[in-house]
């Protein structure tokens, strides 16, 4: 019986020190990517309701380049999930909003600033309460 106690053991620690295949590690990986999609996703939404509470005329691009950037920084997945939702806002605005193609460049600018990590406050308009 301990000879039997012993094996289980030894055979518990081999396997525990031996090198994951790399099926697993793409699984991880992926749920990474996924967990992160979700995170900048929730992201972009909190920057959007935010703009919405603010209400502040000439904010938008502060706080479309402020929901990409911090979706961004959790990492490709957060990325990913800013420029697809992103993407879609302006498709969808560009026909429906009647702001105009200068409007939608300007947006898309904001949204690949903040993706790329420039800093959010270039686009800050003067008197936008320190709560944002």
């Amino acid at each position: 019986m301990r000879l039997w106690v012993c094996i289980a053991l030894l055979s518990i620690v081999v396997c525990a020190s031996a090198d994951r295949p790399a099926v697993f590690d793409a699984v991880v990986r992926a749920g990474h990517f996924v967990w992160d999609a979700a995170g900048g996703a929730r992201d972009m939404f909190r920057a959007y309701q935010d703009m919405r509470e603010a209400n502040y005329k000439g904010a938008d691009k502060y706080f479309h380049a402020r929901g990409n950037y911090d979706a961004a920084q959790r990492g490709p997945g957060g990325a990913w999930a800013a420029k697809v939702i992103s993407d879609a806002r302006e498709t969808w605005q560009s026909g429906v909003s009647g702001r105009g193609h200068e409007d939608t460049e300007a947006d898309q600018e904001a949204n690949e600033w903040g993706r790329s990590g420039g800093d959010p406050n270039r686009y800050r308009p003067a008197g936008l309460p320190s709560k944002y």
